[in-house]
């Protein structure tokens, strides 16, 4: 009986480690599914060239040391208000005008929300909007854009 019953609580372990590791694998592809919607936007650099863009990101690299970095890939614009960093989402985005800032500062972005509000911010890290053309991958530095639209 006591034999009986280490084996039957043996299976019931194992079919518990199974469900768990069954229900943690699905997890990631349902938050992928929720919170990782791509985005696709219209970008105009300052020489009026016009990007088709899709899977945009926001892209900066933060330095580590003399030779190394991290990546950092975001859906959201990093900007200041006040000594503020704010996190303005992509899916809350129009429009972003960019105003070149002057003597090495970074550029100043008029941003024009879904709900039609707007607001004029510094950008708060230098960066890159990055994303898929029909021609390959593209990277635009910020510094050097006039308009991204977002569809």
């Amino acid at each position: 009986m006591l034999h009986r019953c280490h084996h039957l609580s043996s299976r019931f372990a194992l079919l518990a480690a199974v469900g768990t590791l069954f229900c943690l694998s699905s997890m990631p592809a349902s938050a992928q599914q929720n919170g990782d919607k791509p985005f696709h936007a219209l970008v105009t650099d300052a020489k009026d060239m016009q990007t088709d863009l899709k899977n945009v990101l926001f892209y900066w690299e933060e330095k580590v040391s003399e030779t190394s970095f991290i990546p950092h890939e975001l859906k959201h614009l990093p900007v200041k208000r006040g000594t503020a960093t704010v996190n303005i989402k992509f899916d809350g985005v129009k429009q972003v005008e960019v105003t070149p800032g002057a003597d090495k500062a970074l550029p100043t972005l008029h941003i024009t929300l879904t709900n039609g509000k707007t607001g004029d911010f510094p950008l708060a890290i230098d960066g890159s909007f990055k994303g898929d053309s029909d021609f390959g991958q593209v990277e635009l530095p910020v510094h050097g854009l006039k308009k991204l639209e977002f569809k």
